[in-house]
């Protein structure tokens, strides 16, 4: 089958692409209004960009209707701050919760029940049940397009990494204890426990 994204509807492009590019770790980004209102959301397209600087990125998703922004754009729109909370299998629910589309002015973290702490050089609050933080300041922000399903590139700048002390030795995370969830197409999601490991050549 191959297909030519130019003469293909954009849904089913967006199908192709979140089928093929699996399995995706989850960003649970925390961010703050102007106002002080908290809000929580998660986002797939997300991966690490640099070490030197640490830099990270994820990518919402432009909207139909009257407000294409995500809340989370617009926040870090306004105060170029945001938190990527790691997610563990034990907060999948919760981190589900906080997908839906709710007004601006909805908390997530009370909706999903999850519990806010302060992060140390950025006003967003960090999720406590997440073991791995990563306060971010922006770095650079680009618009992909402007039609519905168009992204939007966040880079931010890891400025503060929070890992729970018991599962992180010499700076290697246990991923057994970790437990990350990613997710796949549609409705699925994937755990990393089952692995397997290969050297480089040299």
């Amino acid at each position: 089958m191959t297909i030519d994204p130019s003469a293909t509807e954009t849904l089913n492009v967006y199908k192709l692409m979140i089928g093929a590019i699996v399995p995706r770790p989850i960003a649970l980004v925390s961010t703050l209004s102007v106002d002080g209102i908290r809000n929580l959301a998660p986002f797939s397209f997300f991966t690490g960009v640099s070490a030197n600087p640490p830099i990270i990125c994820f990518c919402p998703m432009r909207r139909e209707g009257a407000h294409p922004r995500k809340d989370t754009l617009r926040n870090i729109s306004d105060t170029r701050e945001f938190v990527v909370n790691v997610v563990s299998e034990e907060i999948a629910q919760a981190m589900n919760i906080t997908s839906g589309e709710y007004p601006p002015e909805v908390d997530e973290f009370e909706l999903a029940g999850l519990t806010p702490v302060p992060s140390d050089l950025v006003k967003p609050p960090r999720v406590a049940e997440a073991h791995v933080h990563m306060e971010c300041r922006l770095y650079l922000w680009m618009e992909i397009g402007a039609l519905p399903l168009s992204g939007n590139l966040v880079l931010g700048e890891v400025v503060r990494f929070h890992v729970d002390d018991r599962w992180v030795d010499n700076f290697r995370i246990d991923p057994d204890q970790l437990r990350a969830i990613g997710r796949m197409g549609g409705a699925s999601y994937t755990r990393t426990l089952d692995r397997f490991d290969m050297q480089r050549p040299k």
